[in-house]
């Protein structure tokens, strides 16, 4: 019987010219009426999923030899998109809001490229199907008009309201969150229709605004009653007689301890350290077994699967196993014995690991510390604490002179380490936010990290060489468009980073010129934008290395009570150690197949818990300064944009000020430079400059915080000049709801006087409410998970799967800032989308006059200087021909 491998291969022949089912059917040689039965639905079942086309002519052939391209829809508050294409190898595709063909978020869709820049990087394509959807469920707000009503999505991404006819209410009322079901998706300009299946309370009600971000990312919570009736049967405690039966090396006599954050409840590492008699130091990291109780295929292994890791919200932790297993039997509780996973590591004095061995154990920890303890211990060596552990302070000086060194051995061989501050958000038993603390990274958060990067390379290099079937954490290097702009922003501030072979740029330069930068004022500029460069480390079934670290192989082994891909390496090594170092044929056949599936959707599972984490964490610090509107704090810049800059705050609190709020002169948006540059005033505001502000306003519906500058004077108006689009607000659009539309308005604001103010008009409606869920957007630290982490982090829950690339800074192809849910303009070069006022779009920056029209409307036009090279989409002719910005933004409004 033909399979769906050798279908594939035959059709990716370049000879191959698409051929109908009949000639497929003779080519293959299928003579019997069950082998042809099967072979067409195999065909049709292909076709659905997209990877093959079926023409008009009834001809089946491939897509990418069709001028097709599939892959996943990324879509932007905007109402653009991105293609991500299946094909790694494969450039992203921007997709215009009218190319998208009711496509939404998430949907896997077939596009085709309409055109290309000239250097063929840049793609621009339309949606020509819609394979599979994404979003067949959609949370938000609940607005009653008589006898229709409208869902208002809470995902900006969503840009279009869901209609619900009277009859689908299900007892919703106005002012509700609710959850409804997609009857009907978009076509044309009518808008998706929907029924209410459940209602979450009142918008203003306790807890619903966590609940509703849990239903927008469909994270679940309850555990279905066939896991949980697997859990139960696990055992409580472990009795000699199944130890003796595994032959593990017994390590209870050893001095192994914990050490997690006070709350911690699933403790899954454990280390010892201890000097060997020819001076080396051994180390040995010991991972609770969890893949001895979460066996392959069982219905537990499925529900972690689907989940994918465990997800820390702010008030809450959705686990990725239930309570029995993640705080019982695989939790290495104190003074219990529990089965593990262990790698001892010997390191001589070059920290050069000589000698290492994986096996499986049998522990029983001497004691449960915390990072607090072993802090006061080593750095204050508080009297008190001392005396209480008084048997293991030994034990913790070796671990810290191990820890240092390993961690300046890293720092030798080129690893990236960003140094940034991380909060976390303290609520109250109501779910209202109290404080904001400053996590902290001391010697004990250190020492757990360098233990935990050791084991996992160790581990990824040792199962790497034996050539089985395994799950990698990879970093790739990084773009080399996006690194050419960053050097070129450094070499601004006299610094240059040195390339290698081929113009490539090794880690340890990065990682020179952040040791360069240290303590002084470009620190938080240089640091963020070089975050923002690079890409974003995920799960691959092949060992790429790892960039940030600077590590040839790199795993996760580390957590496999809050991580999938662990779990999965977990089986993989104990399977490997009873088979005396490899597996069989069949298993290594059949483990081949799945892990890069498997991979994929590790990375795709956590890209949704950095999400949802993100979003928790921002909604809980736009509620904590909602009292605080008028209130004066010190900032600092932490991103510019083309519609104002981000500023953070002291408890890392971060608001924006609106180019239109900044009254004292006209500002620029310079791309190379990072900054803005008054025109009159030649005052130039960039990342890392101190700043004063005042809280103006707090939006709860977007969980953004608009700041305003403390002693900003007006504007000097010049001839009745100054006038423009004021306002600018970026809330949900001011047309008019129908039945049929549905969609937000894009609402500029106030018409002004004539004259100056072509930057504001432009500005008007561009900065709506955004979501910052670009692929990588914004590297904010997420609740247990490191802004350190586009390193990769060390695998665990406090440091970090992997890392996020920033939204590029206003570079093409890039998703905004990322910045406290706002968005920037859309790509460089696509700006007609975004309305938002770009250099070289409106005149050469600085110039004294802008093209405008009778009205104070900026009219688009002048210099191309900046950089902003012409849309490269095909011109359709008849209307929409004519470059005249004015007419663009009345089209626009008319849409």
């Amino acid at each position: 019987m033909i399979t769906e491998t050798e279908l594939l291969a035959f059709m990716r022949e370049t000879a191959y010219k698409p051929m109908t089912y009949q000639e497929l059917e003779e080519h293959f040689h299928i003579t019997d009426a069950a082998g042809f039965k099967e072979f067409l639905k195999l065909l049709n079942r292909l076709e659905q999923e997209g990877q093959i086309i079926l023409t008009r002519t009834n001809r089946y052939g491939m897509p990418e030899r069709m001028d097709l391209v599939r892959g996943r829809l990324q879509a932007h508050a905007k109402g653009f998109a991105f293609l991500i294409p299946d094909d790694r190898e494969h450039p992203d595709v921007y997709i215009h809001a009218n190319d998208l063909k009711s496509a939404m978020n998430g949907d896997t869709v077939l596009v085709r490229v309409s055109s290309k820049s000239p250097g063929g990087g840049k793609l621009e394509g339309e949606v020509v199907r819609i394979v599979s959807r994404a979003v067949t469920q959609v949370v938000g707000l609940f607005q009653h008009h008589e006898s229709y009503g409208f869902v208002i999505p809470d995902d900006k991404r969503i840009n279009r309201d869901i209609f619900v006819p009277q009859g689908a209410f299900g007892g919703a009322v106005d002012g509700e969150k609710v959850v409804a079901r997609i009857v009907s998706y978009p076509e044309g300009r009518s808008a998706a229709e929907g029924e209410i299946i459940e209602i979450l309370g009142h918008k203003d009600d306790p807890g619903v605004d966590i609940l509703s971000i849990i239903r927008k990312h469909q994270l679940p919570e309850a555990f279905p009653e066939d896991v949980m009736a697997e859990a139960q049967e696990a055992p409580e405690v472990i009795d000699e007689a199944e130890i003796a039966k595994q032959g593990r090396r017994d390590l209870r006599s050893k001095t192994i301890v914990t050490i997690d954050g006070e709350d911690a409840k699933d403790l899954d590492d454990a280390v010892n350290v201890e000097r060997l008699p020819n001076g080396h130091i051994q180390l040995g990291v010991h991972i609770a077994d969890v893949g001895y109780y979460v066996r392959e295929n069982s219905k537990l292994d499925q529900e972690a699967y689907n989940r994918g890791c465990s997800v820390y919200l702010v008030d809450r932790v959705i686990p990725m196993l239930p309570h029995r297993l993640s705080n019982g039997i695989c939790s290495l509780n104190p003074k219990v014995d529990r089965f593990t996973l262990s790698c001892e590591m010997e390191f001589d004095e070059h920290m050069k690991v000589v000698k290492h061995d994986v096996f499986t154990s049998v522990i029983r920890t001497t004691e449960r510390m915390t990072y607090t303890n072993v802090r006061k211990i080593l750095q204050e060596e508080d009297p008190e604490v001392t005396a209480r552990y008084s048997h293991l302070v030994e034990t913790f000086q070796l671990m810290k002179e191990l820890a240092l060194k390993l961690r300046a051995n890293r720092m030798r061989r080129g690893a990236v380490d960003f140094d940034f501050e991380e909060s976390k958000v303290i609520v109250d038993e109501n779910g209202k936010p109290v404080d904001i603390v400053k996590r902290e990274r001391s010697i004990a958060e250190q020492i757990i990290e360098e233990f935990m990067l050791a084991a996992n390379e160790t581990v990824a290099e040792h199962f790497h060489w034996l050539k089985v079937p395994f799950i990698y954490r990879i970093h790739e290097d990084p773009d080399q468009e996006k690194l050419m702009n960053f050097m070129a922003f450094v070499a601004n501030f006299g610094y240059v980073v040195k390339g290698g072979k081929s113009n490539k740029v090794h880690p340890r330069a990065l990682q020179t010129l952040l040791e360069d930068i240290q303590g002084t004022k470009e620190q938080t500029v240089i640091s963020t934008m070089m975050l923002r460069s690079m890409k974003q480390a995920k799960y691959d079934a092949e060992s790429t290395g790892h960039f940030g670290l600077a590590a040839e192989f790199y795993t996760h082994f580390t957590s496999p009570i809050r991580r999938y891909p662990d779990l999965v390496i977990h089986r993989i090594i104990r399977e490997v150690i009873e088979h005396g170092g490899t597996l069989p044929e069949d298993r290594q056949e059949y483990l081949a197949s799945r892990m890069q599936e498997i991979a994929q959707q590790s990375s795709e599972r956590e890209r949704v818990a950095v999400d949802a984490e993100r979003d928790t964490e921002q909604l809980k610090k736009a509620e904590f300064m909602l009292d605080k509107v008028g209130e004066e704090f010190p900032g600092m810049i932490s991103s510019v944009t083309s519609f104002g800059m981000f500023i953070e705050l002291e408890n890392t609190v971060e608001g924006l000020i609106r180019l239109s709020a900044m009254t004292d002169d006209y500002y620029h948006f310079h791309e190379q430079h990072m900054a803005l540059i008054g025109e009159r005033t030649s005052k130039i505001y960039r990342i890392g400059d101190e700043v004063k502000i005042r809280v103006a306003r707090v939006n709860m519906d977007d969980h953004t915080i608009d700041f305003e500058m403390v002693d900003m004077k007006p504007r000097r108006r010049d001839n009745g000049n100054g006038g423009g689009f004021e306002g600018a607000a970026g809330g949900r659009g001011g047309g008019k709801r129908t039945a049929k539309a549905g969609g937000k308005g894009g609402k500029a604001g106030r018409a002004g006087k004539a004259g100056k103010g072509g930057a504001a008009a432009a500005r008007g409606g561009a900065h709506g409410p955004g979501e910052a869920a670009a692929p990588g957007a914004a590297a904010a630290g997420r609740g247990k998970r490191s802004k350190r982490s586009v390193a990769g982090g060390t695998g665990r829950s406090d440091t970090a799967p992997g890392g996020g690339e920033a939204a590029p800074a206003a570079v093409s192809f890039g998703f905004g800032s990322g910045k406290g849910g706002y968005t920037a303009s859309g790509p460089a070069g696509f700006s007609r989308d975004s309305g938002s006022y770009r250099p070289g779009e409106g005149g050469k920056s600085g110039s004294r006059r802008k093209k405008t029209s009778a009205s104070g409307i900026f009219i688009g036009g002048g210099s191309a200087d900046e950089g902003a090279a012409p849309s490269p989409r095909k011109k359709r002719g008849g209307k929409g021909k004519s470059n005249n910005g004015t007419a663009a933004f009345v089209r626009k409004k008319k849409k």
